[in-house]
């Protein structure tokens, strides 16, 4: 293992470019930070080009990275390439994920997100879809980079599990149209029925939209059926992810 002593280390600044989607982008790969995620990584065989630990962290010896090369580094630096507020003392460079083209199954489950901007948001939504077992993620235009830091500790390793892709959702709809999987899509106004009136469907699409401003009303126009949750207190509305989770449970047979 290598010690490096500088800010001003080459690869200390490599890492600090993949704090950006324009660094990432460029470099091809992302960060993740944390135990918990490094091992979930390590686990589904993520391409792991190279690993900073903090001096006083004990790689487990179950983690296989023989071949992976690791830095140590003092906790000064280790603030300098974390982006949380206290480093949990190991940081991990990976690939950008090689993602298979997603198709259209007879039997899937698909959640489609319109311009949802929030990164915690997105990051439950997965972890939650992942919970769920669904098919695959499709991100629409607008929304948050998957691999914006945040997003990946959101979904706390569920981003590695099941498959997360960029897409156009007008033409996802068209592809689960012709395939005869109802579509539903959130909304709340008065040609919207309530979610639990749907019964769970063998396959089925999802569609959420941004926080604050939901559905598009191209996507809303192309459902099969548009859902609301009823809200019985005083709050207005739903968090996109807390919505997410009900109607995925529910909808899935």
């Amino acid at each position: 293992m290598e010690r490096i002593e500088s800010v001003k280390n080459a690869k200390i600044k490599s890492v600090k470019k993949l704090h950006t989607r324009k660094g990432r982008e460029k470099l091809g790969s992302f960060f993740i930070e944390g135990e918990h995620l490094v091992e979930e990584a390590i686990k589904s065989n993520v391409i792991i080009n190279e690993i900073f630990v903090e001096e006083n962290f004990q790689i487990p010896q179950s983690w296989n990275v023989t071949d992976i090369p690791i830095y140590i580094v003092p906790d000064k630096i280790m603030k300098e390439i974390s982006e949380t507020e206290t480093p949990q003392g190991v940081v991990a460079v990976c690939e950008l994920l090689g993602r298979k083209p997603l198709t259209v199954q007879d039997d899937g489950k698909y959640l489609l997100i319109d311009q949802v901007q929030d990164p915690g948001n997105l990051g439950t939504i997965i972890r939650t879809a992942d919970s769920a077992g669904l098919s695959g993620v499709i991100l629409g235009a607008g929304t948050v980079d998957v691999y914006n830091s945040k997003v990946i500790r959101s979904t706390q390793g569920s981003l590695f599990h099941l498959p997360v892709v960029k897409a156009d959702l007008v033409e996802w709809v068209e592809k689960l149209q012709n395939k005869n999987i109802p579509i539903y899509g959130t909304a709340l106004n008065e040609n919207a029925k309530v979610y639990n009136s749907v019964p769970p469907q063998q396959s089925f699409a999802l569609i959420v939209g941004n926080e604050g401003s939901g559905l598009s009303g191209q996507l809303l126009k192309l459902t099969t059926d548009n859902l609301y949750i009823p809200i019985y207190g005083k709050a207005e509305s739903l968090n996109v992810s807390i919505a997410t989770g009900i109607l995925l449970y529910h909808l899935r047979k």
